[in-house]
């Protein structure tokens, strides 16, 4: 990789006209400029933004590639990585992505050490040629909620925690249990919500049950769409007696669809959620969760220790548990499908 000092050489100027050629002072000839220009292009230069921003009396920016960064489980990663930068000599930049042709540029840009100091993915699946020149990269890259071999992750084990989850119902003597989840079609290659299914099926195969697609419903990632989903499980002419919901967001819409029917909750059906947000505290939800908050901080403080010149751990899981509130009980004997029948 070139340095400032190559280009020096290369152009036959001093250090310090790099710099000002690249903070575009106004004490350089255009001449000289356009020499040292043309080196810095052809050489493949990309100066390092914390130190060029640090120079000029700026604070450097960290940025954030995440996707639906309205939703409450990102909002509450987003919280921990402010407060970890909340005190150093970075701002947090976000960068939304809407689509996967977006997420390709906003992959593109991480590689160039001009845009950002450091950089933090959140959720965000990666090609292996992507993977690649991201660990080649001039800015430290860090995932959020991914586990990529060969570059610094935060993750937890959404398979233990869909296994969790389930294992839960079944103590209750649930039988017919089903899932709501994420069917991945916007094309983000998102992998939580399959990876709780994986570990939701295994709970039932390990409990000898069998696994029964027609208790399996999936749609976009949205309350509304849990309550569609549910109101068209509950219709069913043996519907089930818990539901496991991929997220808290989607939990909350399965509860609503219940109580829209006439059904109790937990009495009628017992209903789980996943990731622990705010607002299943006060709505009681029974949930797995997660350290959103903790997880954000973590991967920032990665970045910022790498940036410092010092050794991050390749990748850091952390822990799920079992909140039981009150949205989960004992199997029902049946359930009505119309409960003015």
């Amino acid at each position: 990789m070139a340095t400032i000092q190559d280009v020096a050489r290369a152009a036959g100027v001093g250090v310090g006209t790099v710099s000002r050629v690249l903070n575009d002072s106004p004490l350089v000839s255009e001449q000289t400029r356009a020499r040292v220009q043309r080196i810095i292009d052809e050489m493949g230069y990309r100066p390092s933004l914390l130190a060029r921003a640090l120079s000029l009396g700026r604070s450097a920016s960290l940025a954030v590639i995440v996707p639906q960064f309205t939703r409450p489980s990102t909002v509450e990663r987003l919280r921990g990585l402010a407060d970890a930068v909340k005190d150093s000599d970075f701002d947090l930049v976000l960068f939304d992505v809407e689509n996967p042709d977006q997420r390709d540029q906003r992959f593109e840009m991480a590689t160039r050490s001009d845009r950002a100091a450091g950089l933090v993915i959140v959720s965000l699946a990666a090609p292996d040629e992507i993977v690649e020149r991201l660990t080649m990269a001039s800015v430290p890259v860090v995932f959020l909620d991914r586990h990529v071999d060969g570059l610094p992750n935060v993750h937890i084990d959404d398979q233990a925690g869909g296994r969790l989850a389930t294992e839960h119902l079944l103590t209750l003597g649930h039988r017919r249990i089903a899932f709501v989840g994420d069917d991945n079609s916007q094309g983000f290659g998102f992998t939580s919500s399959d990876d709780r299914r994986s570990g939701y099926r295994s709970a039932l195969e390990a409990a000898g049950l069998p696994f029964d697609d027609r208790y399996i419903r999936v749609g976009p990632s949205s309350r509304e769409d849990a309550h569609r989903l549910t109101a068209a499980l509950l219709e069913m002419g043996e519907p089930p007696t818990a539901v496991f919901a991929a997220s808290d967001l989607q939990a909350f819409g399965v509860v609503e669809a219940a109580r829209e029917r006439g059904l109790s909750v937990p009495g009628d059906l017992s209903v789980m959620g996943f990731d622990d947000i705010d607002a299943s505290v006060y709505l009681g939800l029974t949930t797995v969760s997660q350290p959103l908050f903790d997880s954000g901080r973590i991967a920032a403080e990665m970045v910022l220790s790498l940036l410092a010149g010092e050794d991050a751990p390749g990748g850091i899981e952390l822990p799920v548990e079992l909140v039981v509130r009150k949205t989960t009980g004992p199997a029902a004997a049946q359930i009505r499908t119309n409960p003015t029948s």
